[in-house]
């Protein structure tokens, strides 16, 4: 029993912390359910983890893919060679 209540410990400390570095990058004073997303989703770790949760409220990882993004023409890309 101790034993889990350690690993809990743990794993309650390190989402915290990964959530509160997420909630001061995004200029809060406190942690969201988006910071909290934002942060297991970013860890490798406890990605696999938490892989079958739904955080409400949590919303989904910013993510463009590059398919739709514009492409770079050789126009943009040659005129510091030209001069």
């Amino acid at each position: 029993a101790i034993y889990l209540a350690a690993v809990l410990e743990y794993l309650s400390a390190e989402i915290l912390e990964l959530a509160g570095n997420a909630a001061h990058e995004n200029k809060k004073a406190r942690i969201l359910p988006r910071h909290i997303q934002l942060a297991v989703r970013n860890d490798d770790e406890l990605n696999k983890l938490l892989s079958c949760v739904t955080i409400a409220q949590g919303g989904v990882l910013p993510n463009i893919l590059s398919q739709l993004l514009p492409k770079k023409t050789v126009r943009d890309a040659a005129p510091s060679q030209e001069q």
